[in-house]
């Protein structure tokens, strides 16, 4: 069993580490800093229709890959620029891609269609969903049939889990659906999108805006749930009441999904540490007892490992 190097390149973050045999991992400040390594594993957030499976990287697939970065250009530009660096930084060690979008293979044609004509689905408009690391990590800690795991952070989303597989999530075609984010809306009104372009919003600042001004950041100057609870002001205190709000709403759509609910799982910077957060989401949720709540704190660096060692 060899090292492997997980390079998880976020939205606002690069997180290098090294992940042994026995699921250790240390962290690393550099990639000029990797140790003797035997593979080198990618988070790669987008797959499309064409990345399931961990993938060995080459310069076809870094071109696939390239093509992907509209749809998820917080996530896959970052990992695109990572990747590059590491193959020039290892040229000799094997590089493998892990998709996000992996773990959601298994949604069932109702979960993943939209209501849209064909000649638009025909065209791979579909939900594919996100965090599936992260899920799949949650998942396997907590083994019961019906579970929903709550991954919030930075970007946020719910998951139904039937007996381990992924049935349901909040994501769909791009991040940007679901629940409201630190600076991502979540879901809106389409026909906002279409007033607003109708009405001499530019295209590229209505996406800019959606990305990188809305959510709680759109609601109150910061997407920071810290300091969003340390805060006194009524618009701090509104972004966290939609959050809980939102995100309660999905979890009870997920049981609905699953015929019941088992446990919630919290995972990811907010789920882990806000304990308010949680408590918020559990309390709009009591008509739902009895369900058992779990905190996960996040691996998405052993999933990584042990994907790119099946690929070996």
């Amino acid at each position: 069993m060899t090292d492997v190097l997980v390079v998880n390149a976020g939205s606002t973050s690069l997180k290098l580490s090294v992940v042994d045999a026995g699921d250790a991992s240390r962290a690393i400040d550099s990639i000029d800093d990797t140790p003797p390594v035997g593979a080198v594993g990618h988070r790669v957030v987008h797959g499309g229709e064409r990345f399931v499976e961990p993938t060995l990287i080459d310069d076809a697939v870094v071109a696939a890959l390239a093509e992907l970065v509209e749809l998820a250009p917080l996530h896959n530009a970052p990992a695109l620029a990572a990747i590059e660096r590491a193959r020039v930084a290892l040229p000799d060690v094997p590089q493998v891609a892990v998709f996000d979008t992996a773990f959601h293979a298994t949604l069932p044609e109702v979960a993943r269609t939209y209501a849209l004509p064909a000649r638009f689905r025909e065209r791979g408009i579909r939900r594919f969903g996100f965090h599936g690391l992260s899920v799949q990590w949650a998942a396997e800690q907590v083994s019961v049939p019906r579970l929903v795991v709550c991954h919030l952070g930075g970007g946020s989303s719910v998951t139904a889990v039937a007996a381990g597989r992924s049935v349901d999530t909040t994501m769909g075609f791009t991040p940007l659906e679901g629940v409201p984010m630190a600076t991502r809306a979540g879901s809106i009104d389409p026909g906002v999108l279409l007033y607003l372009l109708a009405h001499d919003v530019p295209a590229d600042e209505l996406a800019d805006a959606l990305e990188h001004a809305s959510g709680l950041t759109g609601l109150a100057g910061t997407g920071d749930v810290a300091e969003l609870e340390r805060s006194a002001a009524p618009e701090a205190q509104l972004a966290l009441d939609l959050f809980s709000y939102r995100v309660a709403q999905a979890v009870a759509a997920m049981s609905v999904t699953l015929g019941g609910l088992d446990a919630v799982a919290f995972t990811g910077g907010v789920g882990e540490h806000s304990s308010g957060v949680r408590d918020a989401v559990c309390d709009r949720l009591a008509f739902l007892q009895p369900f058992d709540v779990h905190v996960v704190p996040a691996r998405e660096d052993v999933v990584i490992a042990r994907a790119v060692r099946s690929r070996l």
